[in-house]
């Protein structure tokens, strides 16, 4: 890829143009120059607009395609696309799919469909098996075939002996273990934080308690378990 960019401010806290507003010149895929001016010698091709940004690419930790199971809502070719020309250069796919993705074969699978894209797809993969909070899943072989962390998608873990089980077993290979920390007899049916702008809006508010007295109730459950 040959390309000029012209006047385009630069986005990068360690580079030492930073805020600075340059001309750049990529020349087979690499940046050759970066200069307040570049004069476009070899007729590449120039990209110029107004106000025009450039940065490392982004990474979304956090996104949300329908492959497997709700392909109508959308496709993981669909949502990579989506992805690059939305300058993200890397996401992770979380686990609300159908099935879910709960075991070596579900992560490998989410990988092989991924692997020719601009974009890098790493998997979360499920906390619990189908996500039901019940038994912790293949969470090795799962980290073995590419997942990045475990998680059940906004379904908080309700028996704190099993959040504690899977801490100390993924501790063994370093895996990343998220809870989704919300009690759901207090939070209800809210559909946004509960604010006077839900109340201005007619919706049912979610109160900060909802999250802050599982995060205590944790905090007090480890407390005991590792006294």
């Amino acid at each position: 890829m040959n390309v000029l960019i012209k006047s385009a401010t630069i986005i990068d806290a360690k580079s030492d143009f930073h805020n600075a507003t340059q001309d750049i010149l990529i020349e087979k895929g690499y940046i050759s120059k970066i200069a307040k001016s570049i004069k476009n010698e070899k007729n590449y091709k120039e990209i110029a607009h107004d106000n025009l940004h450039v940065s490392q690419g982004w990474f979304d930790s956090s996104v949300c395609f329908g492959e497997p199971g709700f392909e109508d809502r959308e496709t993981l070719a669909n949502g990579l696309i989506a992805a690059a020309k939305s300058g993200f250069t890397a996401v992770a796919l979380q686990t609300n799919t159908y099935p879910v993705i709960d075991s070596h074969s579900d992560v490998s699978f989410i990988k092989s469909k991924a692997q020719n894209s601009a974009v890098n797809l790493v998997p979360f993969g499920a906390l619990t098996k189908n996500s039901e909070g019940i038994d912790l899943a293949e969470l090795f072989d799962m980290k073995n075939a590419g997942a990045v962390a475990f998680s059940d998608y906004k379904k908080p873990i309700d028996n704190p002996n099993l959040l504690k089980i899977a801490l100390q077993y993924a501790s063994n290979f370093d895996g990343l273990v998220c809870s989704f920390p919300q009690e759901n007899k207090i939070a209800g049916n809210g559909v946004m934080n509960e604010h006077v702008s839900s109340t201005n809006l007619g919706l049912k508010g979610n109160p900060n308690l909802a999250e802050a007295l599982q995060v205590a109730e944790r905090l007090v459950h480890f407390r005991v378990y590792w006294r």
